[in-house]
This record gives C-alpha cells, structure tokens and sequence, in this order.
C-alpha cells in the first residue's frame, strides 16, 4: 500500500505546468479534430477535448509518480497506450483506414504533458507547436514527397551517410608532420557544402522555380555561381532576352558574397568582420544591377518565350564532394607551404590561382588557418578578398566568351564596379589590406 510521503501544496505556480500541459493537448487536438471535420462525429476517435485530457494525464502522472511511487508514471502510460491500441483496432474496423497519425499524436500528447511538469515547460510549449505544425501540413508534405524521384532520396541518404554517419567517426584532431591536417574539420566543411547546395537544389524542386531565369539564378547560385554562369551564358544563344539573363548573371554571381560570409563567420568571426563591408557592398552593386536589368527586361526585350527548363543536377554526389575534399586538402597544404617559404605573398598567389577555380575551398582553408592561429585575420581576409575578384573575373570572362557582346556588355560594367568598389573600401578602410 502506497504512503502520500507529503500533502500536495496547491498554489499558482505548481498548477501552470498542468494548465500548460492542459493547453499544449488541446492545440494539438484543435488541429485533429478540424483536419476531420469532414468525417462522422461518431466515427472521431480522438478530438480537441480526449486530447486535452491526454496532456493533463501526463501532467498528473508526473506527480503521482513524486507523490507515490516512480513506476507510478509507467502504470499510467501502459494504461494510455492500452487505450490508444484499443481504439486504433476499433477505427480500423470502423473505417478500414490503417494510418497511425492521430494514435501516435495522441502518444506525444502525453509525453508532452509529462515534459510540461519536468521543468521543461519552454521546450514542452515549442515541441507542442511543431507537432500542431507537422499535422497541419499533411497535404503539403504528402505532395511534396510524392515529386522526389530516385535520384532526389539517394541524394538525401548520401547526404545523411557523409554527416551522420562518417562525420562522428573521424578524429577531432590535427594529424600530419606539418600540422595542417585535421580529418574532422575537413570532412565537416565538406558537409557544410554539400548541405547548402543540396537545400538549394530541394527548394528548386519544391518552388518549380526553374521555370524562370530569375529564380533559377537564384538558387543555383547557391549550388555552384561558375555553374549557372556557364548555365546561363549558353541560354543566350536560344533566349532572346539579354536583359533578363543579364540580370541572372549578376544575381547567381552576387549570391558568392553572402555564402563566403556565412563560411568565415562560421569558421573564423575576426576574418568575416574584416570582410563584411567590402563583400557587402559588392553584393549591393550586383543586386542594384540586376534589379535594373531585370526591370529593363520588361520594357526592351522582346516577349518571352516559353519557359526555359534548366537542367540543373542534383548537387549532391558522392564522386564531387570527394573531389572537392581532395582540392580542400591540397589548397590547404599548397596555403601552408607558401605561408612557410613564401610568406604573405605565397598566400595572395595561392589565393588567386585556387579562388579562379573555387571560391570555397580557399575560403574554409585560409579560414580555418586564421581561426586555429597559424595566419593573421587580416592576412586570411586579404587572401579571401583577392580570391573572390579573381573567381568573379573568371566569370565576366566566361560571358563575354559563351554568351556574346550583347550579354557582356550588360553584365560586366555592374560587376566590374562591384569589385572595384569592394577593393577600394578595403583600402580606404583598411579592412584586410591594413
């Protein structure tokens, strides 16, 4: 026979975890019993008030198990999950419909309650609008899922398997005779480009947003801005729209910028603070210049054609990402090597000649050099800086020589400045050229 060791003190603050558990049951009922609104009352397993309950109940067997005994809160979610069994069997019966959602919602009620009187009411309330959320968004998640072919969830897996799988494995630590290899953090940055450009290539998917140049730019510039430059470029010799496809260009090579700061702000803050106001006023020169042509597009090319179907891959291959580790280990060793027998001007040259191929790669090494203390912020920052102008040189060059005079001469005066610009607030403001 189970003694009450205490009496139970009511007061305000010992019943707003049970009024939280109470509501966080009912939003999540709410959102039930309205996604079946269109069913038969009688044929409603659980509505807004059985799930109410359910919250309460976790809530109550929390205190029960304090009051009486620890297997107090067990005996009660046995009974509730007996409850929930019986009732999915007799709607399977009913209605012949075998989906789990409501029982397994109904489960998470519970368990919510209960975290609710776990002083973890903060996480109970957010955890409880997420699930209202996810059961919201039925159709759209069903929909959206049933678009992913093959390709698109090998993809996904591949992406899991390099970050979930093999990223833990790897030894946290500098390994090598000259001190610049550290498995861990290499394979990490490998993930952080493969997610963005994978986040990219999804959301392309789910906006259908290849159907416009604009919003292609937009996008693959995250995936790869050399990529959907020669993209873009070629489209000029079967869309008749220069404006517009210069507007692209300007809009996939300005999304560098922001993706360079986010890697330095990541990896080393001191270097993303030296280069925070050249970048950005190079990304506004870019944007302004595509906004302009974009807007001209409208007025002076001719009538659009159909859409154009831009085939861009899945961004996400296990042969690329290995290739680009390779490239990463090799600027970085190539960055060390010309620090040691060159010294800063070793770095300016590495950095021009790796920045023409791949922004990223020497921005994540001469990053990580900074942030470990093997160079100065503002060396690193420099480095970033003179990689940047030379990939986005390579890139005018590239439209000028694929996409003809007219799209050169639309595109490259905005970029040009954008460099120009970017370089001379370095200089006058002494950020990375100090």
């Amino acid at each position: 026979m189970f003694e009450i060791d205490q009496p139970l003190v009511i007061s305000v603050a010992g019943v707003l975890p049970s009024l939280l558990a109470l509501g966080i049951g009912l939003l999540i009922g709410a959102e039930r019993e309205w996604s079946q609104r269109t069913r038969r009352s009688e044929r409603l397993m659980a509505g807004i008030r059985t799930f109410g309950l359910l919250g309460l109940a976790g809530s109550l067997a929390v205190m029960l198990s304090e009051q009486l005994h620890p297997w107090a809160w067990a005996v009660v979610l046995a009974g509730v999950v007996a409850l929930i069994i019986a009732g999915y069997l007799a709607e399977i019966r009913a209605s012949g419909d075998w989906g789990m959602t409501t029982e397994v919602a109904m489960l998470v009620t519970f368990l919510l309650g209960a975290l609710a009187t776990l002083d973890r009411e903060v996480l109970a309330a957010g955890l409880g609008v997420l699930v209202a959320g996810l059961l919201s968004l039925k159709g759209v998640l069903h929909s959206q899922v049933h678009r992913l072919d093959q390709k698109e969830i090998s993809g996904a897996l591949k992406l899991l398997f390099i970050s979930v799988v093999i990223l833990p494995l790897l030894p946290n630590e500098v390994i090598g005779p000259l001190d610049f290899f550290n498995p861990y953090v290499v394979w990490w940055m490998v993930v952080l480009i493969a997610a963005l450009g994978f986040a990219a290539y999804v959301a392309m998917r789910v906006t259908d947003s290849r159907q416009g140049v604009l919003w292609t730019a937009l996008f693959g510039g995250v995936v790869s801005s050399t990529a959907m430059t020669l993209t873009l470029a070629r489209l000029s010799k079967s869309l008749s729209q220069p404006n517009v496809l210069a507007a692209g260009l300007l809009l996939t090579s300005a999304l560098m910028f922001p993706r360079v700061l986010i890697e330095t702000v990541v990896l080393a803050p001191p270097v993303f603070r030296l280069l925070l106001l050249p970048l950005s006023l190079a990304m506004v020169v870019y944007l302004l210049g595509a906004g302009w042509l974009a807007w001209r597009g409208t007025k002076a090319d001719p009538k659009p054609e159909a859409d154009a179907h831009l085939a861009v891959n899945n961004p996400f291959e296990i042969g690329p990402a290995l290739r680009f580790t390779a490239l990463l280990v090799g600027i970085m060793l190539a960055v060390e090597l010309a620090n040691d027998w060159f010294g800063d001007a070793g770095i300016y040259l590495t950095a021009a000649i790796s920045g023409a191929a791949d922004v990223d790669a020497i921005t994540l090494s001469l990053s990580q050099l900074a942030a470990k203390g093997g160079l100065a912020p503002e060396i690193a920052a420099r480095g970033v800086l003179i990689a940047a102008v030379a990939n986005s040189l390579i890139k005018i060059a590239l439209v000028g020589f694929i996409g003809g005079t007219a799209l050169f001469v639309r595109m490259a005066p905005f970029a040009l400045l954008g460099l120009v610009i970017a370089v001379l607030s370095s200089v006058l403001s002494m950020v990375g050229f100090g």
